[in-house]
């Protein structure tokens, strides 16, 4: 079966985006990227980014980068910082400063106060158990809460002791009126501000009441001219009531909210709650671990930006819902890195080689492309009568169709010459620790006489290799759907168990010494691998398995 090929699938917004622009309904497109900051960006944000950012680049206009923060207790500079990195990483850059909803708190205090003064807003007592037990269900209407027809003096004067901190977390909220007998439950009053005496990353102390993600999210845009607002289908519910605000308030614009289907990629997790799970459980090394779906895993992984924005571009933007299969994602890098990533020889199980006819003290400087198709330059392989290849490439016994050393056996290594295997050195316990072998002097770059060497195999030289560490990732799920488990329990019966395996004393060739953190590199016939961002230093590099050579999506 032919290679998929990687062109861009449809996009239902641009057509919308370029009729607005056509028809003078807008004159410029601004969109906008807004992550709540309670933990770092995973590849489902990435969707979200490169359509944000990407029909704001495509039509000549703007995308703000607008952080969420309307709940302090779960928000951390640190997950602002990664974010902004993460955007950065991708390729793209935000209309001028960073913005806040937090900004706009001052603005939002005081169209709740116009909503109460409307008679359109109440402070409510009742406790958050109450209060869902008046909501009603999706097939019963709810009922009036008993505090619903305060007058307008009374809920001012409790708004503002709200504000003062005369209460405690919980005791009340700030409602609008709308209609408890809606169909539609995001319009059975919903909540505008809770009470929360909790220290703000941007704000302080300044506050002690937060407005709720739907009471702050399009009067944000609003105020920042947001012409297209484009979030995942969860919030299409959302929209009567999103737009219910922006019809009773002064607002200064009047955005159009459109919903696409989230990214839902298999053997993931994209879920925040769960990915600090693991992360606060120790399940993974980190939020930047290159197991896990955040971005930063994937970058410290070896993953391009590139290659992402790719993936994004193949599975679309449209309406309907599905689960991508991560080897679509996995095709993306390794087309990539096809194409980019310099070629080099790394033994993951070194088993010593003796040449024993090769003059002792020579060293021949064999040179070898960086890349067989791209003018990368060579890199320089000293040749002489000690080498390391890997331990898998010898077998006594060989299994059917194996092309690899066996026993008065021929094998080329790669670059350089044919050499035979004449005798296996074995410890006390049977186990083969060192090869003799002669080679074949006329066969540097040319085919022995008179005879057929089918199989290549790679190697590097004893002395002046590098010992490396290279882990070997896997995914970090081991079904398909991490969610369901077959036991019963939750995603984490679903862990991989093999999902990284750490190998120390690795041979390399002499030129991955200088190897710089996210330096990419196709390991010949072992995969890509990736320089590790944090642990990964010159003279002493440790090496992340990005993906392995073989394309099982493609096939």
């Amino acid at each position: 079966m032919s290679k998929p090929e990687t062109v861009a699938a449809s996009n239902f917004l641009r057509p919308i985006v370029q009729a607005d622009l056509d028809t003078g309904k807008h004159a410029k497109v601004i969109t906008r990227f807004p992550p709540e900051p309670n933990g770092y960006l995973h590849i489902g944000h990435a969707k979200s980014i490169c359509l944000n950012f990407g029909l704001a680049e495509e039509f000549g206009g703007e995308c703000n980068l607008r952080f969420d923060d309307t709940n302090p207790a779960k928000e951390d500079q640190e997950y602002i910082d990664a974010i902004k990195s993460d955007v950065q990483w991708l390729g793209f850059q935000w209309a001028g400063e960073e913005r806040y909803a937090s900004n706009y708190f001052d603005q939002l205090h005081d169209w709740a106060i116009h909503l109460i003064e409307a008679g359109k807003a109440y402070v409510d007592d009742l406790s958050p158990e109450q209060a869902r037990e008046y909501r009603g269900t999706l097939t019963e209407p709810g009922k009036n809460s008993p505090f619903r027809d305060r007058s307008v003096e009374e809920n001012l004067d409790l708004f503002a002791r709200m504000k003062a901190g005369d209460f405690p977390d919980g005791a009340r909220a700030l409602r609008a009126k709308i209609d408890m007998a809606a169909p539609n439950m995001n319009l059975r009053d919903p909540i505008l501000y809770r009470i929360r005496h909790a220290h703000h990353h941007q704000t302080g102390d300044k506050w002690c009441i937060y407005p709720s993600y739907d009471f702050t999210h399009g009067q944000s845009d609003a105020l920042e001219g947001i012409t297209h607002s484009i979030c995942t289908l969860e919030f299409e519910d959302h929209r009567p009531l999103y737009e219910w605000f922006l019809d009773n308030l002064p607002v200064p614009a009047k955005p159009r909210q459109y919903e696409f289907a989230r990214l839902n990629l298999n053997y993931t997790i994209t879920s925040k709650r769960k990915l600090k799970q693991l992360v606060d459980e120790k399940h993974v090394g980190g939020w930047d671990d290159p197991r896990m779906s955040t971005l930063s895993g994937y970058r410290r992984r070896g993953y391009t930006p590139a290659s992402i924005r790719t993936f994004c571009d193949m599975i679309g933007v449209n309406r309907a819902g599905g689960v991508v299969d991560i080897g679509m994602l996995e095709f993306a890098i390794r087309e990539d890195l096809d194409a980019n990533a310099a070629r080099a020889m790394c033994v993951l199980k070194p088993l010593k080689v003796v040449i024993t006819n090769y003059p002792e003290g020579k060293v021949e400087n064999l040179e070898l492309p960086r890349h067989p198709k791209q003018d990368m330059g060579v890199r320089v392989l000293p040749f002489s009568r000690e080498l390391y290849i890997d331990a898998s490439d010898f077998e006594e016994v060989p299994p059917a169709g194996y092309k690899r050393l066996i026993p008065g056996g021929e094998v080329r290594l790669r670059g350089s010459y044919v050499i035979r295997a004449d005798e296996a050195i074995k410890d006390a316990d049977g186990n083969v620790v060192e090869l003799r072998c002669s080679y074949d002097e006329n066969t540097l770059g040319k085919n022995p006489e008179g005879r057929k060497v089918k199989g290549v195999i790679h190697w590097v030289p004893a002395s002046e290799s590098i010992e490396c560490e290279v882990r070997l990732y896997d995914r970090l799920f081991r079904s398909a759907n991490p969610e369901k488990s077959e036991e019963g329990g939750s995603f984490l019966d679903n862990i991989n168990p093999d999902s990284l395996v750490v190998l120390t004393g690795c041979r390399a060739e002499p030129s991955l010494a200088q190897a710089q953190p996210e330096e990419r590199f196709q390991f010949e016939r072992e995969g890509y691998f990736c320089a590790d961002l944090k642990d990964s230093r010159p003279g002493a590099p440790v090496f992340n398995r990005t993906v392995t050579l073989r394309d099982s999506w493609g096939q």
